[in-house]
């Protein structure tokens, strides 16, 4: 494993250098030579700057190609591979690694939203996956691998080993500690970082200014801040899926959709082209206390939205970049009013700029320690560790109570997968009720004589009954353990019908419920069988469910999906 960490270590560090030269190269040949060609300039407003509302649109045009011919490795995105990392065996597919990349790349080039970190960890991953199928590794040990691999391609990107391990661990591992893992990541987090300086030296993607704390009394401004971005990366996460569903409603062709959004991204970035990109060159600006109050809280919402309909249109890319920039220019734009409120504190919007930054990643993706080594990595000092200890957890806390899931696994939930819950639960989630239940059911009318019922069960093998009334529906529910304790009671056989013994509050199910939560309630009460009825009523009866039958359905489940992993 150590010797293996080693290699993915050193093929993801040279996997971040040529994707980072794939998206200068794209940008140059597109987006640069189009600038200089149409002589547009953003520094002054020409009739000229209109077209580069153009040059994004023409970057969803380039990747149709990739939608027309691998369109499957295209769909899924980050969340798509947490879900394979973390309940398909890790087995990832080797073709993504071009095809995503090169999508991707073709996206940042041209100007479109998003970040590279998504994709990088992802390409990275796949090269951790793959030496793991080529030397027959076992689930737990491959899905390590994996993360080896994710945590390379991160730390490579920002110069960064400790946040490269954390992201693994936090994100992609979903905080699953291990010391062997761990050991296993480290090694290869810090072999992809000495790869990076050997390639680009000694440099990261994002640079700061020294940090700072001008009084102790300042730590009351991070916790506003903590609680500020809090809300506002719950507001995004919001937004975001919102616009995603707009444009999935959208009655256009699927192919259309990548030149559509490119053309919108670029009508925004035609005002503000700060939100071209993965925008750390604007970033940089911002920490270093630059951009005016207005500008800045007017990219808050930009930035936002125009992440939203580049990765909603299906322009491929990642949110890392998009979270630090929303991070950047809120904590900037907070700095900025907090220095208008207090003028004599001597305060630097830059420190809020670059402390909101993390509090916004650890708040969107619920991963605390990733930001908080990021920051400390990229500005080498200790001082910045309890402002953004406090931002972060406060943010991240905040965050959590108004949403319990992250930026990457909203979807997920809507899809009724848990990546916590492992790869049992998700199975059983993903299982309907009324898939598995029997239609077909015996049924005793409540008004029926013990007599009758005991007839009636000496030609049947179920023990449990459903009772009916004479529309058909559900009043109850007897066993042959409630009819043992009379059995022996013959002056009473005709004389009580069976409702009188059965249990008239029924635990029921719908047909649209998972197996989870039938099971759940079969577990709640230790019964074998739930009634299934109609949602309209809730009285009709329209079938039975047993423990039996969601134990079935699951291995059958379980069985198909192996083999589906193994034809992979």
């Amino acid at each position: 494993m150590i010797i293996l960490a080693v290699l993915i270590g050193i093929l993801g560090g040279l996997g971040n250098y040529l994707f980072r030269q794939t998206i200068e190269l794209v940008h140059q040949l597109v987006f640069e030579q189009s600038l200089d060609l149409l002589q547009i300039s953003f520094d002054q407003w020409t009739p000229q700057r209109a077209l580069v509302a153009l040059l994004p649109a023409l970057g969803g045009l380039l990747i149709l190609p990739l939608w027309i011919f691998f369109g499957k490795d295209l769909k899924g995105g980050f969340a798509g591979f947490l879900v394979r990392v973390n309940l398909q065996g890790a087995k990832l597919p080797l073709r993504p690694l071009f095809t995503r990349g090169l999508g991707a790349a073709i996206t940042l080039g041209t100007g479109g939203s998003a970040g590279q970190e998504g994709p990088i960890a992802v390409i990275g991953g796949t090269i951790g996956s793959q030496f793991g199928k080529l030397f027959k590794m076992s689930g737990d040990r491959l899905k390590v691998l994996v993360a080896c691999g994710a945590a390379a391609g991160v730390a490579a990107t920002f110069n960064a080993p400790i946040a490269g391990v954390f992201f693994a661990t936090e994100i992609v591992l979903l905080s699953s500690f291990e010391l062997a893992s761990f050991t296993s990541i480290v090694i290869a987090s810090g072999m992809a970082t000495v790869v990076s300086r050997a390639l680009l030296g000694n440099i990261s993607e994002l640079s700061a200014p020294p940090y700072f704390v001008n009084s102790p009394w300042e730590m009351g401004l991070y916790l506003l801040l903590g609680i500020f971005v809090g809300i506002l990366s719950v507001g995004f996460i919001d937004l975001h899926f919102y616009i995603k569903d707009r444009i999935d409603a959208i009655p256009l062709p699927r192919l259309a959709k990548p030149v559509l959004g490119g053309l919108l991204v670029g009508l925004i970035g035609m005002v503000l082209p700060q939100v071209f990109g993965n925008g750390y060159g604007f970033m940089e600006t911002v920490l270093f206390g630059e951009g005016a109050l207005w500008l800045l809280a007017g990219l808050v919402l930009a930035k936002a939205v125009a992440t939203s309909i580049t990765l909603g249109s299906g322009l491929p890319g990642g949110m890392f970049a998009p979270c630090l920039f929303l991070g950047a220019v809120a904590g900037g734009a907070f700095g900025h009013l907090a220095v208008l409120v207090f003028p004599e504190a001597h305060l630097s919007p830059g420190a809020y700029a670059l402390v909101g930054m993390g509090t916004f990643l650890s708040a969107a993706t619920n991963a605390p320690m990733t930001a908080i080594f990021l920051l400390f990595e990229i500005t080498d000092s200790y001082q910045v560790i309890i402002p953004i200890m406090l931002a972060c957890v406060i943010g991240t806390s905040i965050a959590r109570h108004f949403k319990k899931d992250s930026l990457e696994t909203v979807e997920l939930s809507r899809a009724g997968i848990d990546l916590e819950a492992g790869k049992e639960r998700n199975i059983m989630k993903a299982l309907k009720v009324g898939e598995v239940m029997a239609r077909d059911v015996e049924t005793v009318p409540e008004n029926m004589t013990l007599g009758q019922f005991a007839e009636f069960i000496a030609s049947t093998r179920h023990t449990n009954f459903p009772l009916v009334n004479r529309k058909g529906e559900l009043t109850g529910i007897i066993s042959v353990q409630d009819f043992m304790g009379v059995v022996f009671e013959r002056d009473l056989m005709d004389l009580v019908v069976v409702k009188e013994l059965a249990s008239v509050n029924v635990i029921t199910a719908h047909a649209e419920e998972d197996l989870d939560t039938a099971m759940r309630k079969i577990g709640y009460r230790n019964i074998e069988q739930l009634p299934v009825v109609d949602r309209e009523t809730h009285r009709k009866l329209v079938g039975i469910i047993s423990r039996r039958d969601m134990v079935s359905a699951y291995n059958r489940a379980l069985m198909s999906r192996s083999l589906g992993d193994d034809d992979e």
